[in-house]
């Protein structure tokens, strides 16, 4: 079951970044209904981490596993709520953009960690793919502003 867990959690943490890039790449070309679909599809994450959870709670994870997979939920339900349901447009007041950011980075960057419980490879691999799509984000905020 922890072999299981800890492929589910590598899997999901890089596919929900190349979703995440996916939607940067479509803003800074200016297709935003498609990011925004492809925002809305990412949502989808909070399957496989609600099973990670459940499977954490059966095996003998450090806290720090829940405290990333927490976030990471927390982070999924933020934009489904408040980004696709609600739409609030929270983008255009800077003290809401520097906390959305944190709590961007501190939930896929824990996404490495839950990751790395399946190697050194994964661990690696994600740290790659994190990098990129951190690299975008600024990218995509300077060109598009959002």
């Amino acid at each position: 079951m922890e072999k299981t867990a800890n492929l589910v959690g590598a899997l999901t943490a890089n596919i929900y970044m190349l979703l995440i890039i996916a939607v940067f790449i479509t803003r800074i070309s200016g297709q935003l209904e498609i990011g925004r679909w492809i925002g809305l599809v990412s949502t989808a994450a909070l399957i496989p981490l609600t099973y990670l959870l459940m499977a954490g709670l059966k095996t003998d994870r450090r806290g720090i596993y829940f405290a990333w997979l927490g976030l990471m939920i927390l982070f999924v339900l933020f934009e489904l709520v408040i980004d696709h349901i609600l739409r609030v447009d929270f983008r255009s007041q800077q003290w809401s953009v520097i906390a959305y950011v944190m709590f961007f980075f501190a939930a896929t960057g824990g996404m490495i960690g839950v990751a790395s419980q399946a190697g050194k490879t994964w661990a690696v691999l994600t740290t790659i793919i994190f990098l990129i799509m951190a690299a975008l984000s600024f990218v995509q905020r300077a060109i598009t502003g959002l």
